[in-house]
């Protein structure tokens, strides 16, 4: 995978096609390890945009996006005109897309979004910035969208668009059906794109049914296109728009027509498609124990056989020839990669006291081990590993949960306002920190979109604390050993959170070295909607680099847990920890004392499953796909990945 993108002044990439890595794809895309580190490439090649059309004396007009995929450039764009004074006095932004009907004001809409991430932070010309406006009366919007059109070509058409994606293959607000002859219009808003913006508005009932969109044609007369595209949940579209075929069904395949457009994707989003899916049927490659064992795997489930039943044909063809063409026997490779499943299953996940350990995924010793197992949200711990949890205290480890978040974004209005109500009943309220009657008032007369007050953001967090203490008391924690840090990243009331700080990482910092743990489990689900977990995960990583240096971080292993969202594919797996049917109740219960998450979860992504409903199915499936390799049959199975930090 490439690490740069050439950046030129003349802007000058190649054309889409067939590239020399694979035949497969129909758009130019380049992958990064990460959005952090593709966003700050994206900003560089806007910077030289304008300082280029700066030295010609001409405006630089941009096309902008909103939404998640380019927030950091924006920060990169606003950190260069702080820190090195990039102006944007000669710049004229026109951006995609405005729900509609929409104020300004809303904290929803997309003026809003623009002006904190990006315009007030910077000296553009605030005549030179133009969004749709969402407030225009319905008779006179036809006329609005032509001349939005007008303004766009007056002012010398776009020399830079930058886009998003949303899993309907929409960009800008174009969804399935837009034809590649559209202009500027109004459009009707498809469900999915409704439930994924569902977090923003506090529920789909709120999201607003249409929006004001870019056509897809103004969008291809742009001189340059850079689409943007995060994450596992964003793989299955992104292979679809360039390695599929055409289709308004998929607005964004008419980017195959643009001759300048590079797809700028990180390892996730970039996941699905066949060089890094399958890369065996698009060429040779170098064969590592990982590539070996992913091919392996899909074999297996390519012809519906499990490990010890692959044969020499089955390799030949299916594109792994050049596996056996070394002199390997497809039994040989067989037999590797079915002991190397068998070594990661364990019921010990904190090591089995007392055994040769050289064939299993954790340490025998120390035999009683200090653990931390680190919660994004107060409920991950038990979804992503609540049998695994109860094991390790039932086999007498010392295990801290801690949950780093305090979760209130996602209580629900009703459900605050039912425990205030009872609250405002039964309590003493001059003893009480929180004024209930406030409470409820704010709540009964709070307006879509207002942000809570921090009387009902604590109310929420409370809820959530109490529900983990109930959780973890169920399945045998002792409360002394039950932490919350409440990082101040999260506290926003906003969906969207600050920027990961030096103060969170020291939050995190402190009870690492206060527990000096030998494991540490940590949330590497990174298909979160609103990148809780990311920040979260960061924050581990920085805390732990911090304290390398410490001697009991030698004895320290890392082990990541996947969540509501996404699970460990079968080659990826460190440590299988199989569940009995009692622990899969169990786990059940536990995920069920959090019942302000039940049956209406906020922030449900493309899942209508409640989360232990999920979790259940996600841990079956997984002892499945081992029983199917011709492992053990197992009732459930949750799954880890080592992490070297």
């Amino acid at each position: 995978m490439t690490t740069t993108l050439e950046i030129k002044s003349d802007i000058s990439y190649k054309s889409p096609g067939k590239f020399e890595e694979t035949r497969f794809e129909k758009i130019h895309n380049e992958i990064f390890k990460n959005s952090a580190e593709a966003s700050i490439i994206v900003a560089k090649e806007i910077a030289l945009l304008i300082k280029s059309r700066q030295k010609e004396n001409k405006s630089c007009v941009l096309g902008l996006a909103t939404g998640s995929s380019p927030i950091k450039v924006y920060n990169e764009l606003v950190r260069m005109h702080k820190e090195e004074g990039l102006s944007f006095k000669n710049v004229i932004t026109f951006n995609l897309d405005e729900y509609y009907p929409m104020t300004k004001e809303s904290n929803q809409s997309y003026y809003y979004f623009m002006h904190q991430h990006l315009f007030n932070h910077i000296d553009i010309n605030p005549d030179n910035i133009n969004i749709p406006d969402g407030t225009i009366s319905i008779q006179q919007l036809n006329q609005y969208c032509l001349d939005y059109e007008k303004k766009i070509i007056n002012a010398g058409g776009l020399d830079f668009q930058l886009l998003g994606i949303g899993r309907t293959g929409h960009v800008g607000f174009n969804e399935p059906g837009s034809h590649i002859n559209s202009g500027t219009r109004i459009i009707t808003l498809d469900h999915i794109t409704k439930v994924d913006a569902s977090g923003d508005f506090n529920g789909i009932g709120n999201v607003p049914k249409r929006a004001i969109t870019m056509g897809v044609s103004t969008i291809l007369r742009s001189k340059r296109i850079v689409l943007m595209a995060w994450g596992q949940n964003k793989a299955d579209i992104i292979k679809r728009t360039i390695q599929g075929d055409i289709s308004s069904e998929i607005p964004a395949t008419f980017l195959q027509n643009h001759t300048n457009t590079t797809f700028v994707l990180d390892e996730s989003a970039s996941s699905e498609l066949t060089r890094f899916k399958t890369p065996w049927l698009v060429g040779d490659c170098i064969w590592t124990q990982e590539l070996k064992s992913k091919a392996i795997v899909w074999l297996c489930q390519n012809t519906k056989q499990s490990i010890l039943k692959l044969t020499d044909r089955d390799y030949n063809n299916n594109g792994m020839s050049d596996l056996l063409a070394s002199g390997t026997s497809a039994y040989d490779l067989n037999i590797n990669m079915f002991n190397v499943l068998q070594h990661t299953i364990t019921g010990w996940p904190g090591g089995k006291p007392n055994t040769d350990d050289s064939n299993r995924p954790e340490r025998a010793n120390p035999t009683k081990k200090r653990i931390i197992l680190f919660s994004p949200h107060p409920d991950d711990d038990v979804i992503s590993m609540g049998g695994t949890f109860a094991k390790l205290i039932k086999q007498g480890h010392d295990v801290h949960v801690v949950y780093q978040t305090s979760g209130n974004i996602a209580v629900t209005d009703d459900e605050a306002l039912k425990f205030a109500e009872v609250c405002n009943d039964f309590m003493d309220k001059s003893t009480s920190e929180i004024n209930f009657k406030s409470v409820i008032s704010f709540i009964n007369a709070k307006k879509q979109g207002e942000i809570d007050s921090a009387e009902v953001r604590k109310l929420k967090g409370i809820i959530r604390r109490r529900e983990s203490y109930a959780a973890t008391r169920y399945i045998g924690l002792k409360d002394e050993n039950t932490h919350f840090l409440d990082l101040p990243f999260y506290e926003t009331g906003l969906v969207q959170k600050n920027p990961l700080g030096s103060t969170d990482i020291a939050i995190v910092k402190d009870i690492i070295a206060k527990i000096e743990p030998h494991q540490v489990f940590a949330a590497g689900d990174l298909a979160d909607p609103h990148g809780t977990h990311e920040v979260c995960l960061n924050a581990i990583f920085a805390a732990m680099a911090q304290l390398k240096s410490e001697s009991y971080m030698n004895e320290c292993w890392l082990w990541l847990y996947r969540g509501a969202w996404h699970e460990w594919e079968i080659h990826e797996i460190d440590m299988a920890v199989p569940l009995s049917p009692d622990e899969v109740l169990l786990k059940r219960h536990a995920i069920l004392y959090h019942q302000s998450q039940k049956d209406r979860v906020m922030f449900q992504g493309n899942d209508s499953r409640e989360f232990w409903v999920r979790a259940e199915d996600r841990n079956k499936n997984t002892a499945k796909l081992y029983d199917d390799l011709g492992l053990a049959e197992y009732e459930a199975i949750e799954a880890f990945k080592r992490f070297e930090y």
